[in-house]
Formats: structure tokens, C-alpha cells, sequence
């Protein structure tokens, strides 16, 4: 049988990337519909009451919805990153409750009831920087700085759990939060100058 090589751009098959990609944003879109809880819930979706930041909001979402997706695309807070979608890059990673989280894999509808932070919701109102934030700017803690919310956010999370004694405790409990920059030395330098001011304030 004569078979002629799938054309470039396409996977086996000969089906394109875009129509996929295309097919994928209207599957996410379809998912969220922020604000909507006053409507009524629509078949097959559910009503979900978070505080995001210190605001209370009411959704209405499929229950597929990651919180990831649930953030970005729902309530436009685009500082959680959408890495590699697996809880493996830590650039997802926002507070649920105080504790660290994967946002990635984390249902929107497990945050019902509960508390979101993001890096959004992280400053003091009075303007000024978190001290981690400040610290991370201070020793040169980011390149691209794709990765640095997520890796605020496990940092706080970090001291606050006590886990901030030494260096080599500091990098086993940032192991899950990846800087493909290489920018390790100064994220560390960084949580070693917020923990002390952290623990003051």
C-alpha cells in the first residue's frame, strides 16, 4: 500500500495542530462562565462560592474545570502559570487555605467554600511589596521570569511551614518548582533574606 508522509505540522494521521488547538481553547472556554451563579446552574454545571484574593465570587462551572484554568480564563488572574499542565513544573502553584497547591491539579469545585491566594493577592494593600516578592527582585531571583509567581508563592509557602532552616532544606522543599533559566542560586539567596523579615512581621 503506497502512504505518503504526514505533511509538516501534522500528527499521525495527517490531522493538523491548529484544528486540535482550536478544538482545545473552545473545550476550555466552554468549561468556565464566571458569574453566572445568579443565572441558575445550567445542566451539567455546578455553583461555587470562593474568596479569590479576599473577594468572595460566585460561579457557575463544569466540575471538570481545574483551578488553573478556573483563574486565568474565568476571573482573568493570569499570575498562576500554565506550565506543563501535570504538577510536575510548580508554576501553577497558589495557597488553598494557607497550604501550597498545584492549581493544575486542583478541581475548582475542591476550592468551594474555601480561600484562594494567588500572587495577585499576595502585596499589602498599602502598596509595597511582599517581602519574598522584594527579595526576589534584591538577589536577581528570576530571568524570564515564567516560573517566578509560582515560585513566590512555594517560597512563602515554604517559610511559613518551617521548612526554611537551612539550604539544603530549602531546596529539597522547593524541589517541585522548576527555573528551566537556572536561576537556583539566586531563588535561594532570596528565601534565606524574606524567612527572617517574614517571621518578624
Amino acid at each position: 500500500m503506497d502512504e505518503t508522509p504526514d505533511e509538516p505540522g501534522c500528527y499521525p494521521g495527517g490531522v493538523g495542530r491548529r484544528p486540535l488547538m482550536v478544538g482545545a481553547a473552545l473545550a476550555t472556554s466552554s468549561l468556565l462562565q464566571p458569574d453566572a451563579a445568579a443565572q441558575g446552574v445550567a445542566a451539567g454545571r455546578v455553583a461555587v462560592r470562593l474568596t479569590v484574593n479576599g473577594a468572595a465570587r460566585q460561579l457557575t462551572l463544569d466540575p471538570r474545570a481545574s483551578l488553573l484554568d478556573t483563574l486565568r480564563e474565568g476571573l482573568a488572574l493570569t499570575g498562576a502559570k500554565k506550565g506543563c499542565d501535570h504538577g510536575q513544573c510548580g508554576a501553577c502553584t497558589v495557597h488553598l487555605d494557607g497550604r501550597r497547591v498545584a492549581s493544575c491539579l486542583t478541581l475548582a469545585v475542591q476550592a468551594d467554600g474555601r480561600a484562594v491566594t494567588t500572587i495577585e493577592g499576595i502585596a499589602p494593600a498599602d502598596g509595597e511589596l511582599h517581602p519574598m516578592q522584594q527579595a526576589f527582585i534584591d538577589h536577581d531571583a528570576l530571568q524570564c521570569g515564567y516560573c517566578t509567581p509560582g515560585q513566590i508563592m512555594a517560597a512563602i509557602a515554604l517559610v511559613r511551614e518551617g521548612h526554611a532552616d537551612s539550604a539544603e532544606e530549602i531546596r529539597e522543599y522547593m524541589s517541585g518548582n522548576l527555573c528551566r533559566c537556572g536561576a537556583y542560586a539566586g531563588i535561594l539567596a532570596a528565601i534565606q533574606d524574606a524567612a527572617p523579615r517574614m517571621r518578624a512581621g
